[in-house]
């Protein structure tokens, strides 16, 4: 069976820590020793013994119904990101591993993928997996993500999916390598990004060695990553906007749809747009006359 008590436990505290009574409707009283709410507080409004819940907290998860799950989701506010995540870490705390449902994405992507993201010629668009690998991106996504590319061991310029390589990795490049924060304007929130869904697919995937072996490398090397960590923050990551700083085109503020292929099991697409008559719709336009260049296919591809 898979051990996830300590990721079961330290997810349930921190969820409660952060609700005061107030929030869940409750007298505050006095003498509180602890943030947020008591474990009897949360027992209650779950409608469950405090025993029960203690029992929980601990980490003993496996065999918990789906209703006393979603009570106690409704008792901590969890969004849909966190509960989807309780669920995730029970399912992991009740599957054995001849039984556990297999998810693995593929190590490359399928050639119709490819040919679609050719034919998005005006929009930067990358496949990428749960531990965010960059496998598979049109010419205007690997013009973007270039100095992620540059950043990756070989092949330069390339994701790297051959025998012996490793894939350029977002994750990987933004705590890690030195040109991360210049990449990122707005580093503190796309690094908490980057972390909850780290955190999220470790939960739905807790059996993946790979994905481990990222954790252990970044929580070895990068303070910033070993903290953002510890807060077992997760995140579902649908739409929105991004701010880039490109090394030869300067200032990027893109709006994305990011869309889990379910015929690709763990894979998942984003595509980036401008508004029309903005500075950064004029930027993309750069971005592919610079693509079109020998400078956007040579490593280090910077100005």
């Amino acid at each position: 069976m898979h051990d996830n008590r300590d990721e079961i436990r330290d997810f349930l505290i921190s969820r409660r820590a952060r609700i005061t009574p107030q929030q869940a409707g409750l007298a505050p009283g006095s003498r509180r020793r602890v943030p947020g709410l008591r474990r009897e507080e949360v027992a209650v409004l779950a409608g469950v013994s405090t025993d029960w819940y203690i029992r929980l907290e601990k980490g003993h998860i496996s065999g918990v119904s789906e209703d006393v799950l979603n009570a106690v989701a409704r008792a901590l506010q969890l969004d849909e990101a966190e509960c989807a995540h309780l669920f995730d870490l029970a399912r992991a705390a009740g599957t054995g591993p001849r039984t556990r449902p297999v998810r693995r994405p593929a190590a490359t992507v399928r050639p119709g993928l490819q040919r679609m993201l050719d034919a998005m010629s005006d929009a930067p668009a990358i496949i990428r997996n749960g531990r965010m690998d960059i496998l598979a991106a049109n010419r205007l996504g690997r013009a973007m993500y270039r100095p992620v590319y540059d950043g990756a061991p070989k092949p330069a310029g390339q994701a790297g999916t051959g025998p012996g390589t490793r894939p350029a990795n977002i994750a990987r490049f933004q705590f890690l390598d030195p040109a991360g924060p210049g990449f990122f304007p707005d580093w503190d929130t796309a690094a908490d990004i980057t972390v909850a869904l780290l955190r999220t697919e470790a939960g739905r995937d807790p059996y993946n060695k790979d994905l481990t072996d990222l954790i252990g490398e970044l929580s070895t090397r990068s303070d910033d990553f070993r903290t953002r960590w510890a807060a077992h923050n997760v995140r579902l990551h649908h739409a929105g906007t991004k701010t880039f700083h490109h090394p030869a085109i300067g200032d990027l503020t893109l709006d994305y749809e990011s869309i889990d292929l379910h015929a690709d099991l763990g894979l998942n697409l984003t595509v980036y747009t401008a508004a029309p008559d903005t500075p950064s719709h004029d930027a993309l336009r750069l971005l592919a006359s610079w693509a079109a260049t020998p400078d956007a296919h040579r490593s280090g591809g910077r100005r």
